[in-house]
């Protein structure tokens, strides 16, 4: 199984809107860019097409609609065989389906996260839609190798999540 994301970028001139809850990224939903995008994951996979091409994050300046319409001509032209979204809410995965079937919705599940328990997992399930949870170790933080966010690398990407300011990490019950 072979899957490759498209839709958060990282110090590019491509990456158009920024990116919230992705420090230091922004975000392009262009159908261009996701047409330009799968091209060259195949190209650098070496290969003719993925198994799953996730949106990874909804692009608010796009309409869902156009960039999803985009990731289902990569199906039809046989680059993806499944389109999946990534950090979404249970409406933007009924706007989706809409467009086209989708095959699995990634969000983020921890014991510090649980938000996609209440609604978007059970809808997934209803639907017959793929859960996958990402960092199921809050972000390597509840892993113990962090007392606390001072240890994390000063370009660490985590400093700008708004869990781990030093002051919500010492609330925190699995802080050491």
């Amino acid at each position: 199984m072979l899957a490759t994301k498209v839709g958060l970028l990282r110090d590019s001139v491509e990456a158009v809107n920024p990116g919230g809850s992705s420090p230091g990224a922004g975000r392009n939903g262009h159908p261009e860019h996701v047409r330009k995008s799968i091209d060259g994951s195949l190209r650098r996979l070496r290969t003719d097409h993925v198994d799953l091409y996730q949106l990874h994050r909804v692009d608010p300046l796009v309409p869902l609609a156009e960039t999803w319409g985009a990731m289902a001509d990569t199906v039809a032209a046989g680059k993806a065989r499944h389109i999946g979204l990534s950090e979404v809410t249970v409406a933007e995965i009924r706007q989706a389906q809409t467009v086209h079937p989708v095959t699995s919705v990634q969000s983020e599940l921890s014991l510090w996260t649980r938000d996609a328990l209440a609604e978007v997992l059970p809808y997934c399930r209803e639907q017959g839609i793929a859960f996958l949870p990402f960092s199921p170790l809050g972000r390597g933080f509840l892993t113990g190798r962090f007392a606390s966010p001072d240890d994390l690398p000063r370009d660490d990407f985590r400093r700008g999540l708004p869990r781990f300011p030093a002051r919500r990490a010492a609330r925190h019950p699995g802080h050491r």
